[in-house]
This record gives C-alpha cells, sequence and structure tokens, in this order.
C-alpha cells in the first residue's frame, strides 16, 4: 500500500514509463495505462461503444437518454459533462480569452479558436467517404453528404418541397408568405432574396 506521506509531500510513487508525471494511486496509473493498451472494458449496452473509464461511459450514456443533470445558471441551458457549463458560460460574459497567432481575432471558446484556424491552414479534417472532398466543419460534410444520399428532411408545411438546408426552407417559406425582407435603399422595393436586390441595384449603377 502507498504510505500516506506522499499524498501531503506531493510526490507520486505510481510511475508510468510513458507518461513523465506520476498518479497518488495504483487505481489512476491502471486507468492511465488503457490508454497505451486502447483496452476498452466499458461497453455501452445500447451502441457497443467501448469507453477506458466507467465515468466516461456514463457521458456517452447520456447522449441517448437525452439527459443534461449540469445547467447553466444564466440561461438554464443543460449539457451532460460538469464541465461543460464553465465553457459555455462565457458566451455570457464579453471575455474571449482565445487569441489566433496569425490574425489576432479573439474567441470565447478553445473550439472556436480551433474552428477558425482552418482558415488559415486550410485544414479539412472531415473528409467524405464516397467522393473524398474535404470540409473544415462536420457540418459542412453533414450538409454535402446529402447531396449524394438525396436526402431533403428540410420540409415546407406548406407545399411539401423538401430542402437540404434550413436556410433553403427559409428562403423558400417567403414564395408562400409573400414576405419581402430585402429592401433597395434607392427605390424602396423589396425582396424576398438578398441576391435579387443585389442583381436589382445594379440597375440604379448603370442608371447613375
Amino acid at each position: 500500500m502507498e504510505p500516506k506521506s506522499t499524498i501531503h509531500s506531493g510526490e507520486k510513487l505510481w510511475k508510468c514509463g510513458d507518461y513523465e508525471n506520476g498518479f497518488n494511486y495504483p487505481s489512476e496509473l491502471e486507468i492511465h495505462q488503457q490508454i497505451h493498451t486502447e483496452e476498452r472494458p466499458f461497453i455501452c449496452p445500447k451502441c457497443g461503444k467501448g469507453f477506458a473509464q466507467s465515468s466516461t461511459l456514463l457521458i456517452h450514456q447520456r447522449g441517448h437518454t437525452g439527459e443534461r443533470p449540469f445547467t447553466c445558471c444564466v440561461c438554464g441551458k443543460g449539457f451532460s459533462c460538469s464541465s461543460n457549463p464553465m465553457r459555455h458560460q462565457q458566451i455570457h460574459t464579453d471575455k474571449k480569452p482565445f487569441k489566433c497567432p496569425d490574425c489576432r481575432k479573439c474567441y470565447k471558446s478553445s473550439g472556436e479558436l480551433m474552428r477558425h484556424q482552418r482558415v488559415h491552414t486550410d485544414v479539412r479534417p472531415f473528409r467524405c467517404f464516397q467522393c473524398g472532398t474535404g470540409f473544415r466543419q462536420s457540418s459542412q460534410l453533414t450538409i454535402h453528404q446529402q447531396v449524394h444520399t438525396g436526402a431533403r428532411p428540410f420540409i415546407c408545411s406548406m407545399c411539401g418541397k423538401g430542402f437540404t438546408q434550413s436556410s433553403h426552407l427559409q428562403k423558400h417559406q417567403r414564395v408562400h408568405s409573400a414576405e419581402r425582407p430585402f429592401i433597395c435603399f434607392v427605390c424602396g422595393k423589396r425582396f424576398t432574396r438578398s441576391s435579387t436586390l443585389m442583381s436589382h441595384q445594379r440597375v440604379h449603377k448603370q442608371l447613375q
């Protein structure tokens, strides 16, 4: 058994040969070593995915159940992991501690910064398995894959027409509602789409 004095002295006797820091308890070392062995003894009964730690499995299972026990004290949004509300709460502040080293633009989260940096590096980690096209964000890949599958999950409630993106459905619905939110600042004429407004404004430029 580990001497109690190591806890108080800060000395960590349980060492991993591939990791320069030590551990206070042999159980911590055992969990850590699963990283090297790729052992995943904790299996999700729902989807069969394996995890190195039972706590990680618990967080994963909340994805199936929809459980969100950790909430933001500002807006009440729920999260499956206890660390997520702390990161989320930066949205409610003006703090942007994550700075891009290339253009000095600042972001509220490390995830936002990481996505932004792909603009500079042109890294496209999300690949379409059918055609090989790369994308900077997983959401862009999801939209692209609908080209291959033909899926149109966004359906107009008025006419039943389907669209690949919610923004396309929103534009289409203006046909039914007669909404024309884009206004020409020269003549006041209104349009359903910004692209139509831009084409119209060229007429005024030609007349000048």
